[in-house]
């Protein structure tokens, strides 16, 4: 990836993570680790990848982006604000009555949101619907959901899973944020899905890796997925929930949990100091 790019990319996402921390603080609820795990990525999606335009949200063309992992939308609507969807001072509005920025994405209340989820499980399956509904209606364009590696145990998943292979679905990429913390624990003590490749593979998927704090690791990933043979690919990235923020990184206890005044403003001096470092870059 070219280093101006890249670096663009890196100062984008550290905003985003500013965001989201800046959201479920004021909200006082909210989903902060597995938004901030998710930030680099869905960074190189809106603000690199994808074919979106914030001016016509609804072209049909346009590529479809699905949040199956519907608890992190708070990196959502902070992608689709700096964007330019909506006003960045809808972000202080999250979860209050009213908002268009409710706690799962909604639809129909909020510009660029492609499908409303929440209950685990199903955006992978509408995922799958927009897929094939693509290939149907012979159009081009490109199919993205997020998982979380939590949620991917659900029986629901490997029914889309197991569909998207039999369809021939190439125009849908899966993303599996690999943080291994769910909201009771480690992934691998509550309810292992590991090998997580292998199951996939065996379900009739191409299969790739990535660091999802390394724009060149993430680029070279998207960049094997052009390769279109008939099956969906899946991306299962390596991921740090609470990325960027020290008392949160790693720590499962942050799932769900709103800091409170003096946990915003350290976490928040953290995100400066590498806004700083990519100042300086």
């Amino acid at each position: 990836m070219d280093s101006k790019i890249k670096l663009a990319l890196e100062k984008q996402a550290n905003e985003i993570r500013k965001d989201i921390v800046t959201e479920v603080y004021n909200a006082k609820s909210g989903h902060p680790g597995g938004s901030l795990s998710l930030a680099d990525t869905i960074t190189y999606l809106y603000f690199y990848k994808m074919n979106i335009d914030a001016n016509d949200p609804k072209n049909p063309d346009r590529d479809r982006f699905v949040l199956s992992k519907g608890h992190t939308a708070p990196a959502l609507y902070a992608c689709l604000a700096e964007k330019g969807f909506f006003d960045k001072s809808e972000l202080l509005k999250l979860r209050k009555v009213g908002s268009m920025l409710q706690g799962h994405p909604d639809m129909k209340g909020t510009p660029g949101i492609d499908m409303s989820t929440g209950s685990l499980g199903q955006g992978i399956s509408t995922a799958v619907g927009m897929a094939l509904g693509g290939k149907i209606s012979n159009k081009t364009y490109t199919v993205y959901t997020v998982l979380g590696d939590g949620e991917i145990q659900e029986g629901q998943v490997w029914e889309a899973a197991m569909s998207a292979a039999h369809y021939k679905l190439d125009n849908l990429i899966a993303i599996v944020d690999n943080n291994n913390l769910q909201i009771d624990g480690k992934v691998s003590d509550v309810m292992s899905v590991y090998p997580i490749t292998d199951k996939f593979r065996a379900f009739g998927w191409n299969v790739t890796t990535c660091d999802a704090h390394n724009f060149d690791s993430i680029d070279e990933a998207f960049e094997k997925t052009k390769e279109k043979n008939g099956k969906p690919w899946v991306i299962v990235q390596k991921s740090i929930k609470g990325k960027g923020v020290s008392f949160m990184e790693d720590n499962a206890s942050w799932h769900g949990s709103a800091p409170n005044e003096e946990q915003y403003l350290i976490a928040m001096n953290d995100l400066e100091k590498i806004s700083i470092e990519l100042e300086a870059k």
